[in-house]
Protein backbone atom coordinates (compact mmCIF):
# COMPACT_ATOMS: atom_id res chain seq x y z
CA UNK A 1 0.00 0.00 0.00
CA UNK A 2 1.40 3.45 -0.92
CA UNK A 3 2.07 6.06 1.79
CA UNK A 4 -1.09 8.02 2.69
CA UNK A 5 0.25 11.30 1.25
CA UNK A 6 0.93 9.57 -2.09
CA UNK A 7 -2.53 7.99 -1.97
CA UNK A 8 -4.22 11.34 -1.34
CA UNK A 9 -2.12 13.00 -4.06
CA UNK A 10 -3.06 10.28 -6.54
CA UNK A 11 -6.75 10.58 -5.60
CA UNK A 12 -6.53 14.38 -5.97
CA UNK A 13 -5.09 13.84 -9.46
CA UNK A 14 -8.22 11.88 -10.39
CA UNK A 15 -7.04 8.30 -9.73
CA UNK A 16 -10.29 6.48 -8.93
CA UNK A 17 -8.53 3.42 -7.49
CA UNK A 18 -6.67 5.66 -5.05
CA UNK A 19 -9.91 7.48 -4.19
CA UNK A 20 -11.63 4.12 -3.45
CA UNK A 21 -8.76 3.30 -1.07
CA UNK A 22 -9.12 6.70 0.63
CA UNK A 23 -12.84 5.95 0.99
CA UNK A 24 -12.13 2.48 2.40
CA UNK A 25 -9.69 3.88 4.95
CA UNK A 26 -11.84 6.77 6.15
CA UNK A 27 -15.52 5.90 5.60
CA UNK A 28 -15.97 4.26 9.02
CA UNK A 29 -14.72 7.26 10.97
CA UNK A 30 -16.68 9.69 8.79
CA UNK A 31 -19.85 7.64 9.29
CA UNK A 32 -19.32 7.53 13.09
CA UNK A 33 -18.93 11.32 13.17
CA UNK A 34 -22.01 11.82 10.98
CA UNK A 35 -24.01 9.44 13.19
CA UNK A 36 -23.04 11.34 16.32
CA UNK A 37 -23.95 14.66 14.73
CA UNK A 38 -27.25 13.57 13.14
CA UNK A 39 -28.42 11.02 15.68
CA UNK A 40 -29.96 8.93 12.89
CA UNK A 41 -28.35 6.00 11.03
CA UNK A 42 -30.04 6.67 7.71
CA UNK A 43 -29.16 10.40 7.81
CA UNK A 44 -25.60 9.46 8.77
CA UNK A 45 -25.32 7.14 5.76
CA UNK A 46 -26.58 9.89 3.45
CA UNK A 47 -24.26 12.49 4.96
CA UNK A 48 -21.30 10.08 4.70
CA UNK A 49 -21.97 9.69 0.99
CA UNK A 50 -22.35 13.47 0.69
CA UNK A 51 -18.98 13.93 2.39
CA UNK A 52 -17.23 11.67 -0.11
CA UNK A 53 -18.98 13.26 -3.08
CA UNK A 54 -17.86 16.63 -1.76
CA UNK A 55 -14.38 15.21 -1.12
CA UNK A 56 -14.07 14.15 -4.78
CA UNK A 57 -14.83 17.76 -5.80
CA UNK A 58 -12.63 19.43 -3.15
CA UNK A 59 -9.68 17.05 -2.86
CA UNK A 60 -7.56 19.18 -5.19
CA UNK A 61 -7.83 22.04 -2.68
CA UNK A 62 -6.17 19.97 0.09
CA UNK A 63 -2.81 21.67 0.61
CA UNK A 64 -1.39 19.34 3.24
CA UNK A 65 -1.08 22.09 5.88
CA UNK A 66 -2.79 19.74 8.34
CA UNK A 67 -3.24 16.00 8.50
CA UNK A 68 -5.57 14.72 5.79
CA UNK A 69 -7.76 13.03 8.42
CA UNK A 70 -8.20 16.39 10.22
CA UNK A 71 -9.09 18.12 6.97
CA UNK A 72 -11.59 15.37 6.08
CA UNK A 73 -13.04 15.54 9.59
CA UNK A 74 -13.65 19.28 9.21
CA UNK A 75 -15.21 18.69 5.77
CA UNK A 76 -17.58 16.10 7.30
CA UNK A 77 -18.64 18.46 10.10
CA UNK A 78 -19.30 21.21 7.55
CA UNK A 79 -21.33 18.90 5.29
CA UNK A 80 -23.57 17.80 8.17
CA UNK A 81 -24.07 21.32 9.51
CA UNK A 82 -24.67 22.79 6.05
CA UNK A 83 -27.26 20.12 5.30
CA UNK A 84 -29.09 20.97 8.50
CA UNK A 85 -28.98 24.70 7.73
CA UNK A 86 -30.13 24.41 4.12
CA UNK A 87 -32.98 21.99 4.71
CA UNK A 88 -34.14 23.45 8.00
CA UNK A 89 -35.02 19.97 9.19
CA UNK A 90 -35.40 19.50 12.87
CA UNK A 91 -35.34 16.30 14.85
CA UNK A 92 -38.80 14.87 15.41
CA UNK A 93 -39.95 15.41 18.97
CA UNK A 94 -42.32 12.44 18.95
CA UNK A 95 -41.38 9.17 17.29
CA UNK A 96 -44.20 6.78 16.35
CA UNK A 97 -44.07 3.46 18.14
CA UNK A 98 -45.61 0.26 16.78
CA UNK A 99 -46.31 -1.13 20.27
CA UNK A 100 -47.34 1.63 22.70
CA UNK A 101 -47.27 -0.95 25.50
CA UNK A 102 -43.51 -1.18 25.10
CA UNK A 103 -43.24 2.33 26.56
CA UNK A 104 -44.80 1.29 29.86
CA UNK A 105 -42.42 0.80 32.75
CA UNK A 106 -41.52 -2.84 33.36
CA UNK A 107 -42.92 -3.85 36.75
CA UNK A 108 -41.43 -7.37 36.74
CA UNK A 109 -37.65 -7.06 37.03
CA UNK A 110 -36.67 -3.66 38.46
CA UNK A 111 -33.20 -3.73 36.90
CA UNK A 112 -34.39 -4.73 33.42
CA UNK A 113 -34.21 -1.83 31.01
CA UNK A 114 -32.11 0.36 33.30
CA UNK A 115 -28.97 0.13 31.24
CA UNK A 116 -28.79 2.85 28.63
CA UNK A 117 -26.76 3.00 25.47
CA UNK A 118 -24.78 6.24 25.57
CA UNK A 119 -24.84 6.58 21.78
CA UNK A 120 -28.63 6.25 21.83
CA UNK A 121 -28.87 8.83 24.63
CA UNK A 122 -26.72 11.25 22.62
CA UNK A 123 -28.87 10.63 19.54
CA UNK A 124 -31.97 11.58 21.54
CA UNK A 125 -30.64 15.00 22.47
CA UNK A 126 -32.21 18.01 20.73
CA UNK A 127 -30.26 19.00 17.58
CA UNK A 128 -28.42 22.03 18.95
CA UNK A 129 -27.45 20.37 22.22
CA UNK A 130 -26.30 17.21 20.42
CA UNK A 131 -24.21 19.16 17.89
CA UNK A 132 -22.41 21.16 20.57
CA UNK A 133 -21.93 18.11 22.82
CA UNK A 134 -20.42 16.03 20.01
CA UNK A 135 -18.22 18.84 18.73
CA UNK A 136 -16.99 19.90 22.19
CA UNK A 137 -16.87 16.76 24.36
CA UNK A 138 -16.24 14.11 21.71
CA UNK A 139 -14.41 15.87 18.90
CA UNK A 140 -12.52 18.43 21.00
CA UNK A 141 -13.55 21.69 19.31
CA UNK A 142 -13.54 24.88 21.38
CA UNK A 143 -16.60 27.06 21.85
CA UNK A 144 -15.20 29.69 19.45
CA UNK A 145 -14.74 27.08 16.71
CA UNK A 146 -18.21 25.65 17.36
CA UNK A 147 -19.70 29.14 17.15
CA UNK A 148 -18.04 29.67 13.76
CA UNK A 149 -19.05 26.24 12.42
CA UNK A 150 -22.67 26.38 13.52
CA UNK A 151 -23.35 30.11 13.24
CA UNK A 152 -24.28 30.54 16.91
CA UNK A 153 -22.79 32.74 19.63
CA UNK A 154 -20.11 31.34 21.96
CA UNK A 155 -22.49 31.83 24.88
CA UNK A 156 -25.12 29.79 23.08
CA UNK A 157 -22.56 27.04 22.54
CA UNK A 158 -21.78 27.00 26.26
CA UNK A 159 -25.48 26.96 27.15
CA UNK A 160 -26.17 24.12 24.72
CA UNK A 161 -23.28 22.10 26.17
CA UNK A 162 -24.62 22.64 29.70
CA UNK A 163 -28.10 21.60 28.50
CA UNK A 164 -26.77 18.49 26.74
CA UNK A 165 -24.79 17.37 29.79
CA UNK A 166 -27.80 17.93 32.07
CA UNK A 167 -30.10 15.95 29.76
CA UNK A 168 -27.60 13.10 29.47
CA UNK A 169 -27.13 13.02 33.24
CA UNK A 170 -30.91 12.81 33.69
CA UNK A 171 -31.16 9.95 31.18
CA UNK A 172 -28.30 8.06 32.83
CA UNK A 173 -29.71 8.48 36.35
CA UNK A 174 -33.04 6.89 35.42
Amino acid sequence: MPPPDDLVARAAAGDQVAFREVYRQHAGRVYALCLRLTGDASDAEERTQDVFVRLWDKLRSFRGESAFSSWLHRLAVNVVLNERRTTGRRERRVAPVEDPGSLEQNRGNPTEGLSIDLERAIAQLPDGAREVFVLFDIEGYGHGEIAQLTGIAEGTSKAQLFRARRLLREKLER
